[in-house]
Formats: structure tokens, C-alpha cells, sequence
């Protein structure tokens, strides 16, 4: 009994202290953060992390138990330092044994499928050495995936400190910082941030500073900014006077967005050379060799369109993709966007496209009419093949030939019978290789298409919040002058609105006033509403948190309120500024990179083509001529013309030069945007896509006319100059 009474007492002595210490912070105790479980880190992190990593954590497992190979410790320390960064459930042990079974079983399974298929040891060679080539970027898989989450990371470490800094200033409580900036970060730092907090809860650190502590250490080799407002931000934390605790905390922002700007300062002075290699060796040689190599196959009897396929479509591709891979990886800290469809369930549904009848609204995948649109261009481009499979009579136009197919001077199919192995070869036709440009066209128009209209939605709503961003430090500065005169925040938010008419600023606050005055909401409410608040219009984290501020701000008064928002304002403004500064020191590289993707690589590889065709044209009908001219004199007994003869091979077909070369360019047009992109915008996988159907769209119908007008030029050029030769 007595026992019971002492609880009660404790109790209501407990009661007492929680009125008082609501009383002095002025918020209510049951407003406190509630820490994430082991089930919720669990289920946030199978959310959040990429699919590809969670089939690479099975197959990594699942090789530890069939092939179990340990690294040596150095190594080891290294794997296990990217695995954690990344959050993998994986040993070293499980990434070194895929990085040897999976290549010996393409060794084993690839060669043997090659010699079955193409009786040909060239593709049995190729998969041995591509096996071996595999093992050490599939042993690095660890660290390319930990250098990929520190890109989308450090993309949002300046937004972070923002975030940490902006709480801190009106509630010094590093934990409720921590989760704030979490809440209103994207993956991956959000996930990095929500461990530091669940590592508290188990009970793994006694302390958020010392998980905190913890965590910063794995940026030390690559932020050391980053490391350093951290510690700044904890500093504050210390600081019996106000004005130094302030101080403090505005310092670390400084820091991070001076150093930001002096690494990419750095990074944009040591960026010219490498761009200029990829430029090289991947578009200007490539492209211009593509000119010799009609004559070299004409000359080398087993060389096949499929061999400069392999080396063209899939080596050289690859070797483009690992350098620009390497270049993006030495990105420091930097700015960049995020997806806010996936930030924002509400918003998926701009990914499709969308048709309303009546008071219904019809959802369509663009997926449905960017296949049906690739697979009907497909089909025009295989008909010259379809068109001699299925036994269709060659025609053709341009006076009449009796060398060609179709006794005409320039064929649909131009198929003909091979000078080595008697064989029917092609096809040759000018007609042919025309309809061959609608395969590269159904490739970059379906796939371009297909990102196009996946993004174009949401990008337009993020360019609308990216405005509002823009002036939203103005409005800012405009809302906290009003709370300093000691007005209520919903009369404020009206003036705002009536002095910002016709802004989108004016806007937002127009319609947080209309939700508080028509809807009777709290000011809470009418900026958060799920289904009313104004962000829902404006979905933008930097405003979400800016208005957490203000609502957690006004709890302590006007006077508070002001003051958070004016040094929000003040914030958002330092950001904007070196953003602009950043994307100032990029924009050389930036407008280079654009410039080959848009025009200079579809350009070179359209003229390449047109030339390619006039000389495997004129190789063709010399080839012919010279048959013919063997078989009059009497063959063997000619001797020299035989001799001729025999230098001439049969080429390789325009039709199939043009799908290597076709592919290439869709191939080098992705490339280089994704590298493009993750140059001036780090991780913004939105804005990627967006860039990719844009320039995948412009880049591959620019290759096809440029490609179109130059071949029909050249053939009809060299077809007059051997029919007047022949005549003569």
C-alpha cells in the first residue's frame, strides 16, 4: 500500500515538472521525437535502397555458400568500409566470391552458347577474355556502389547542414535536429541519418553524439567539410552565451559552403582533360576508323558485320561507360535535386500520362506507347530482311543496270551472289540502307520517348517549386517583418499574400490565407493538409521544412518566428548563391558535353555513314565489273585479272554498317548525358531521364536525316560517276 502511494507521488511530482518544463521551452512534452525501431530502420531501409543492390546482397550470399573465398585483410578493411557505407548485408567473403563464380560460369555457360550459336572461335575467345575482364570491377562492386551512394549523398550534405542548423537555432537539442533534417532529406542521407538515431535505440552507442561521431568518420577520406560543420553544429551545444551558441551554428553553414565551392572549384580546373579523352575515344576515333573499315572488310574475307558489332556496341561502349563512370566518382560535395515523385506518393501518378473524360481521370504507362511506336518502327527498318525471307521480287529506280539484283541502278534489296562463297549476299541496295535507319530510330525514339514522358510531368511541378524557391527567401524576409510588428501569423500570412500578388509566392501564402479564413484551419493545417495544405501544390522539401520552422517557431511567439524565418531567408539566399556559383565554374564543360550530344556526335556519325555507303557502293560494282570482266577473257587464264579479283572480298553490307554505327550513337547519346547530367547536377536521377528522352529524341532523328540526305547524295554521286565510267 505505502509503495502504491509513493508511485502516485512520484507521479504527480513528475506531472509538476513536465507542466514547468513545458512552460519554459514552450512546447509540449508529448511533442517530443519518437525514435525510430529496429522494424522501422528495417523497413526504411528495404524502401529506400536501390533493387539492383538487394539481388547483388542474395547472389553475394548465396556464393559465399557455394564458392567461399576470403580476401586478404587489407583488402577485406576496404570492402567492409564500402559495405557499411552502404548498408549491404553482405561479407567480404560474399563480394570476392561472386567476383569469381559469376565470371567462371560465363566462361564456362557464354563460351559454350557462343560456339553452339556462331560456330566461331572469335566469340568463344571473347567471352574467356571478358570473364577475365570481369573479375576485377564485380571484386569492386563494393566500392563503386559505396562511391554511388556518396554521389547522391554529398549531394545533399550542404541541404543537410541546413536543415540541422535551421532546427538548432530555435531548439537546441542535437537528436530532434538530426531526426528533422532525416524527415526532410531524401535517400540515401536520410537513411545514414535515421541509422545514427536506430543505432541509439539498440543501444549499439550510449550517446547521438557518439553514433553521430561515428558515422562522420566514414566521410573523413572524402568531407571533410562535411565532418567539420558537424562538429561545429555539437560545439554549440556547449555554449552557455546565446549569441556564441548562434555563432556557432552559422559558422558551420559557412563552412560547408565555402569548402563546397573550393573542391568544385578544383574539380571543374581538373575536369578538361579527362572530358577531352572520353570526347576522343569514344566519338571522334571510333566514328572516324568507321570510314577505313569498309575498305579493311573488303580486303579480310572473315571479318563479319557482328565482329564490329561486338567490339563497337559492346567493348568500346563499355570502356566509354567505366571512363565516365571514373570521372563522376572524383565529384566532390556538390548541389543537386531529387526525385520529389518519390519523395511524394501523391505525385506517381504524373509519371503516366493522363487523359480526363468527363469527372474520370484514365492513367496510361508510357511504357504501352513507347513500345508499340518502337516496335512498328522496328519492323519498317527489319522489311528489307522480312522482304527476302518471305521470297518479295527485288524493284528499284534510277534508269536501268543489268549488274544489279533489280535491273535497275539503285535497288530496294541488292541482294547478290557472293564472289567467294556463292552464296546469296546482302543486303546492298541504297533502298535497303535507307530503311535500315528506322532500327536506330526505333531504339532512341522508344526509349527517349518512354523517359520523356515518364518525367515531363514531374519536372514541370519541380521547375513550378524550384521557382518558388527562388523568391521564397523574399517572401520570407516579408512574413518575418510582419511577425516582428507582433502580428498574429494569420493575419501575416494574408499581408504576405496581398503585397506578393501575382508571384508564386503570392500564391502559396494566398492559399495557406484562404485555408485558414474559408476552411476555419490552423495555420498548421493549411500548410500541411494532406489533402488542402498549400504544399500539396508546391511540393518542395526546402519550403516543407522552412514551414516546420515557422509552425514550431510560433509556438514561442511572434518575436521567435521572425527571427527563424529571417535567417531561414537568409540561408536559402547563401545556398542560391553558390549553387549559381558552382553551376557558373561547370558551364563550360557543360555547354561542350551538350554541344556533342546534341549535334557534333549525330553530325560526324550521319556524314561517316553517307561516305561509308558511296564506298561500299563503288567497292560492290568494281567487284562485279571485275567478275565479269575475269569471265570474258576466260577466267583462270587471264591470270592478272584473277589476281585482281582476288583482292576484293564481298564488304560488309550498309545495311548492317549503318545498325552498328546507328546503335553506337543512341549507345554514346545515353552515355553522355547520364555523365553530363552527374557533372552539373550530381545524383539527380529526374532531371536524367528527363535529359535523356530529350536528347535520345534529338540526337537519333538528327542522325537519320543528316545520315538520309547524306547517303542519297553520295550514291547518287557515285552511281552517275561508274554508270558514265562503265558507258565510256
Amino acid at each position: 500500500m505505502q509503495r502504491e502511494i509513493d508511485k502516485q507521488k512520484l507521479l504527480s511530482l513528475m506531472e509538476i515538472y513536465k507542466k514547468h518544463l513545458e512552460k519554459e521551452l514552450g512546447t509540449k512534452m508529448e511533442d517530443r521525437p519518437r525514435k525510430p525501431t529496429t522494424i522501422e530502420y528495417k523497413e526504411f531501409k528495404a524502401e529506400f535502397l536501390p533493387k539492383h543492390m538487394g539481388w547483388y546482397e542474395k547472389l553475394c550470399n548465396l556464393s559465399e555458400k557455394l564458392l567461399k573465398i576470403k580476401p586478404d585483410q587489407k583488402k577485406a578493411a576496404v570492402i567492409q568500409e564500402a559495405i557499411d557505407i552502404t548498408h549491404l548485408s553482405i561479407t567480404p567473403a560474399g563480394a570476392t566470391s561472386f567476383s569469381i563464380l559469376i565470371p567462371l560460369l560465363a566462361a564456362v555457360f557464354g563460351s559454350l552458347l557462343a560456339f553452339v550459336i556462331f560456330q566461331s572461335t572469335f566469340f568463344v575467345l571473347l567471352f574467356l577474355v571478358i570473364s577475365l575482364f570481369m573479375i576485377k570491377p564485380l571484386g569492386k562492386a563494393p566500392e563503386f556502389m559505396a562511391n554511388n551512394w556518396r554521389l547522391k549523398a554529398s549531394n545533399q550534405m550542404v541541404l543537410c547542414i541546413f536543415y540541422t542548423v535551421t532546427y538548432m537555432r530555435h531548439t537546441s537539442n542535437l537528436e530532434r535536429a538530426i531526426e528533422f533534417a532525416a524527415e526532410h532529406l531524401a535517400p540515401p542521407l536520410s537513411l545514414d541519418l535515421k541509422k545514427v538515431l536506430w543505432d541509439v535505440e539498440t543501444e549499439k552507442y550510449s550517446s547521438v553524439k557518439e553514433s553521430l561521431d561515428i558515422y562522420l568518420e566514414t566521410w573523413k577520406k572524402w568531407n571533410v567539410e562535411f565532418i567539420e560543420a558537424f562538429h561545429l553544429i555539437e560545439s554549440s551545444l556547449y555554449e552557455g552565451d546565446e549569441a556564441r551558441r548562434l555563432n556557432a551554428l552559422d559558422k558551420s553553414l559557412d563552412v560547408i559552403l565555402d569548402e563546397t565551392y573550393e573542391k568544385m572549384l578544383h574539380y571543374a580546373h581538373n575536369l578538361q582533360n579527362p572530358i577531352t579523352m572520353l570526347h576522343m575515344l569514344g566519338i571522334i576515333l571510333p566514328i572516324l576508323g568507321l570510314v577505313i573499315l569498309p575498305l579493311v572488310v573488303s580486303f579480310m574475307e572473315n571479318v563479319r558485320w557482328y565482329h564490329l558489332a561486338v567490339i563497337y556496341n559492346v567493348i568500346l561502349t563499355v570502356v566509354v561507360y567505366y571512363l565516365g563512370k571514373n570521372i563522376l566518382s572524383k565529384r566532390p560535395t556538390g548541389y543537386g535535386d531529387t526525385d520529389i515523385s518519390e519523395e511524394n506518393p501523391e505525385l506517381k501518378k504524373y509519371k503516366n500520362i493522363l487523359i480526363r473524360l468527363g469527372n474520370k481521370e484514365i492513367q496510361i504507362t508510357p511504357l504501352i506507347i513507347s513500345v508499340f511506336l518502337g516496335v512498328i518502327l522496328l519492323i519498317i527498318g527489319l522489311s528489307p530482311l522480312i522482304f527476302h525471307a518471305i521470297g518479295v521480287a527485288d524493284f528499284g529506280i534510277g534508269g536501268e543496270d543489268p549488274t544489279t539484283s533489280c535491273q535497275q541502278r539503285y535497288c530496294l534489296l541488292g541482294y547478290r551472289i557472293s564472289a567467294t562463297t556463292s552464296q546469296e549476299i546482302g543486303p546492298y541496295g541504297l533502298g535497303a540502307s535507307l530503311l535500315s535507319l528506322f532500327l536506330p530510330l526505333s531504339l532512341g525514339i522508344g526509349i527517349g520517348l518512354y523517359y520523356r514522358l515518364r518525367s515531363k510531368n514531374i519536372i514541370k511541378i519541380r521547375e513550378k517549386a524550384k521557382k518558388l524557391e527562388l523568391e521564397f527567401a523574399a517572401a520570407l524576409f516579408q512574413l518575418g517583418n510582419r511577425l516582428g510588428d507582433n502580428l498574429p501569423v494569420e493575419i501575416a500570412v494574408g499581408k504576405v499574400a496581398n503585397v506578393m500578388e501575382g508571384t508564386i509566392s503570392g500564391s502559396f501564402f494566398q492559399l495557406v490565407s484562404l485555408n485558414i479564413r474559408r476552411l476555419g484551419m490552423s495555420i498548421d493545417k493549411a500548410i500541411f493538409d494532406p489533402l488542402h495544405g498549400a504544399l500539396v501544390s508546391f511540393p518542395s522539401n526546402l519550403i516543407e521544412s522552412s514551414m516546420k520552422v515557422l509552425t514550431q517557431a510560433i509556438k514561442k511567439g511572434p518575436l521567435i518566428a521572425a527571427q527563424a524565418l529571417t535567417n531561414v531567408a537568409r540561408y536559402i539566399k547563401e545556398i542560391h548563391k553558390v549553387n549559381e556559383r558552382l553551376k557558373d565554374l561547370m558551364a563550360d564543360i557543360i555547354s561542350s558535353m551538350q554541344s556533342q550530344i546534341k549535334f557534333l556526335t549525330p553530325a560526324i556519325a550521319g556524314v561517316v555513314i553517307g561516305i561509308t555507303s558511296m564506298i561500299t557502293a563503288i567497292l560492290g560494282k568494281l567487284s562485279i565489273q571485275l567478275q565479269e570482266t575475269v569471265s570474258s577473257v576466260g577466267g583462270a587464264e587471264g591470270g592478272a585479272p584473277t589476281s585482281i579479283l582476288g583482292l576484293f572480298g564481298d564488304g560488309i553490307p550498309t545495311y548492317f554498317f549503318q545498325l552498328i554505327v546507328g546503335i553506337y550513337v543512341v549507345q554514346i547519346t545515353y552515355i553522355l548525358t547520364i555523365i553530363a547530367n552527374g557533372v552539373e547536377n550530381g545524383s539527380d536521377k529526374l532531371n536524367e531521364r528527363y535529359q535523356l528522352g530529350n536528347n535520345l529524341i534529338r540526337s537519333t532523328i538528327l542522325y537519320v536525316i543528316i545520315s538520309a540526305a547524306v547517303m542519297l547524295i553520295f550514291n547518287i554521286i557515285s552511281g552517275r560517276i561508274l554508270s558514265a565510267t562503265v558507258g565510256g
